[in-house]
């Protein structure tokens, strides 16, 4: 097994939290693991994304050209990366934001209203959690178990309190996807 990951937003969506979460489970499961992350020199607001790769095997490159998951939450993101996913591969967004949907017919697209579920759930900050439980249910690379224990070690021991609002968030995005 092989998955090449691509989670692309605006930053301050979480897009790295996102992907280092996904690292950190797949550590958990005992897999090879590539984290890279790329974002402009804005804190907020600027343009990022991250690029995971999770294997069974030894990993050659984290440099990717091409991806077998997208994850797209803004419009300038779906522009860049529509055409980098693989043939046959998945292409999942949140449809806030977008005014051009996507195109292609030769890869399975699946829109997740995941900024709406942060209004259900009365918090914005849910939102990349709730975008995780969709991949996670699309693509079930990891447990929720190995996801939150990832979680428990990226974020900051005083934020642990945190974590069964987040385990709730991930599960919202499993019940999104049709």
């Amino acid at each position: 097994m092989k998955e090449e990951i691509i989670i692309a937003g605006f930053g301050g969506q979480g897009v790295l939290s996102m992907g280092k979460i996904l690292a950190y489970a797949g550590l958990i499961d005992d897999l090879e693991v590539s984290w890279m992350p790329s974002y402009g020199p804005e804190q907020r607001g600027g343009t990022a994304n991250v690029t995971v790769i999770l294997s069974d095997s030894p990993i050659s490159s984290p440099v990717l050209n091409s991806f077998d998951t997208a994850v797209i939450l803004n419009q300038q993101s779906l522009d860049k990366f529509e055409k980098s996913v693989k043939p046959g591969g998945t292409l999942i967004y949140d449809s806030y934001g977008i005014h051009r949907l996507p195109t292609r017919t030769d890869i399975n697209i699946y829109r997740v209203d995941a900024m709406e579920a942060t209004f259900d759930m009365k918090n914005s900050k849910t939102y990349n959690m709730i975008v995780l439980g969709a991949l996670l249910k699309i693509r079930p690379l990891a447990s929720v178990d190995s996801v939150m224990a990832g979680l428990k070690k990226a974020l900051p021991e005083r934020h642990h309190h945190l974590l069964p609002l987040n385990r709730e968030a991930i599960l919202k995005g499993m019940e999104l996807v049709k």
